[in-house]
């Protein structure tokens, strides 16, 4: 990576990216646009700003963060008096306490850490690792169980709770199921093949299959090449190793997944961190890299590598990739997009973020996404031009070493995959897509008629509830699996200690029935727990929402 001079700006563009910055700055006169705040990314060349959904994320007043600190607070007060109540034998109760046949062993954790395992986790973690015993489709069944010892261990009482609602699963298209008539190719590739490869694609593992599924990927994302992987997780963490080393910086959004956080320390590339879709914090960061270089020495980076998701899985914004594709030109930067909750689940056809934004996919150097989601199936993939992916199939430890995905995946997602493009001879595909977005719009919009406070953009099926107060969160996840809802709830230290949340994912098979069942519930719900904190007011968070006023290269 070479430093930049500056570079001739296209003038189209920044006459249109100047109209909105004047449009934005009226709209925050008001602080307020029809009562919310709201996020209207700038356009793109060749790009209306009609496009583009617009996002929110609002302000709870104060006292519900009065009252967050002050629950936690107590119970982290209480903790510690009853250990000490404990210590003095006082306390008869010691279910609290870690086992006797642990104590030989190493610590698991750090002292609060353990501390907090014990007196809070443990108290409320029967709302987590809940047994089902059918498929994960719009409904399931659960396996009943209880404790009797704090939650350490859980014994099943026999029971199924049957017909439980699924709004925690990932299934965006409905193609975690059972048909027959669609399973028939999966099941004659299941007889032919069997169900493992038991060897990696380099040796003896390279199916006809798996070729078929990387030349389907690439005509389906619009890009020259593709290879496919046995784990999305795996996909993230072993292929960032392979592009960037030392010597290379890496800028990654602070709400990027786990998996990606992981392959960026395996690479020994240098990381540094901007604020979650803030433009300016990513340019700043960019103009430093490309003026100072690397420190103490102030040699140009090898690689600027920008990484990035398409669809945020704990807030549910949408990455601005018209701006970070302007800034990755501008810089001379290199773009890593994980789709893996986009793919599938946005766009007019399902292609993802690049399709939503009407955007060239050859403009994002590399394109990853998992098949767990939107395909019902396993594993991911990597995209874009030949000459990466050629590198990847020679360099990458999980090409390299993983064992091949075992065929009776690789042909459930060529058939979810064909479905979607229509080359099956149906529109079933198409026609999931759309009820997905038809889904998405309807929950979101009766939500906020509720007055729950939301996050995330429009278009998002990944819809977190902000419930805030940790009592409340487990409150809230035993009243709706009491009303036949199963839902995911997530605290701290999974999300800010102020911003606990239930996390709804919208599928293509839910029905409008079904959905007014949970709405329903909702709406009971947050009234006896007292939930629906909205006011319309501005962000605490201004950085996710700072309108640009700089101008982008083409």
């Amino acid at each position: 990576m070479v430093r930049t001079s500056t570079m001739v700006l296209n003038g189209n563009l920044t006459v249109q990216m100047n109209q909105t910055i004047l449009q934005n700055r009226k709209q925050r006169k008001n602080g307020h646009v029809n009562g919310e705040k709201r996020t209207n990314f700038p356009a793109a060349k060749g790009v209306s700003c009609r496009q583009y959904s617009p996002e929110s994320f609002e302000q709870a007043p104060m006292y519900v963060a009065v009252l967050t600190y002050l629950g936690f607070g107590i119970v982290t007060l209480f903790g510690y008096f009853r250990d000490f109540l404990r210590a003095v034998g006082l306390e008869k109760c010691h279910l609290a306490q870690e086992r006797e046949e642990q104590k030989e062993f190493v610590p698991m954790y750090q002292d609060f850490e353990n501390f907090y395992t014990r007196n809070l986790y443990m108290r409320v973690r029967d709302n987590w690792n809940r047994p089902i015993c059918s498929l994960p489709g719009p409904a399931f069944d659960l396996m009943e169980r209880v404790s009797d010892d704090y939650n350490w261990t859980f014994r099943l009482t026999g029971k199924t709770i049957e017909n439980v609602i699924n709004m925690g699963s990932y299934n965006y298209l409905g193609f975690a199921e059972n048909n027959e008539d669609f399973l028939k190719t999966v099941a004659d590739k299941t007889l032919q093949y069997g169900v493992g490869v038991c060897s990696s694609r380099q040796e003896v593992g390279n199916l006809s299959s798996h070729e078929e599924l990387e030349r389907l990927v690439a005509d389906f994302l619009g890009v020259e090449s593709a290879m496919t992987f046995g784990m999305g997780f795996a996909t993230n963490s072993m292929n960032i190793p392979a592009l960037v080393s030392k010597g290379c910086l890496i800028l990654s959004d602070e709400l990027n997944h786990t998996s990606l956080i992981l392959g960026a320390r395996l690479s020994g590339a240098t990381i540094r961190v901007f604020k979650h879709n803030n433009m300016h914090s990513l340019e700043k960061m960019l103009r430093d890299a490309v003026c100072s270089g690397q420190p103490r020495t102030h040699r140009p980076w090898r690689k600027i590598l920008i990484m990035v998701e398409g669809i945020y899985s704990m807030e549910g914004s949408v990455a601005r990739l018209p701006e970070i594709v302007a800034l990755k030109k501008k810089y001379k930067a290199y773009l890593y997009l994980d789709e893996a909750h986009s793919i599938g689940a946005v766009g007019p056809t399902g292609r993802g973020v690049t399709e939503l934004f009407r955007l060239n996919p050859a403009d994002v150097d590399v394109m990853m996404g998992t098949f767990t989601k939107s395909f019902g199936a396993a594993g991911g993939y990597i995209a874009g031009n030949k000459e990466l992916v050629n590198y990847l199939r020679s360099h990458s430890h999980s090409a390299v070493y993983a064992t091949a995905m075992c065929p009776p995946v690789v042909e459930q997602i060529i058939r979810a995959m064909k479905c979607i493009m229509g080359v099956d001879g149906n529109t079933v595909g198409i026609q999931r897509i759309r009820q997905l977005a038809e889904n998405t719009r309807y929950f979101r919009s009766r939500l906020k008629e509720m007055g729950f406070i939301i996050y995330g953009n429009d278009s998002s099926p990944v819809v977190p509830i902000l419930l805030y107060m940790p009592g409340k969160v487990v409150a809230f996840s035993r009243a709706m699996l009491a009303r036949k809802i199963g839902v995911v709830v997530v605290g701290f230290p999974a999300t800010p200690i102020t911003e606990a949340r239930a996390r709804f994912c919208l599928s293509a098979a839910h029905t409008r029935a079904m959905l007014d069942k949970v709405l329903h519930h909702l709406n009971e719900v947050g009234d006896d727990l007292c939930l629906k904190f909205s006011r319309r007011k501005i962000s605490p968070r201004p950085v996710l929402f700072n309108e640009t006023d700089f101008e982008l290269d083409s």
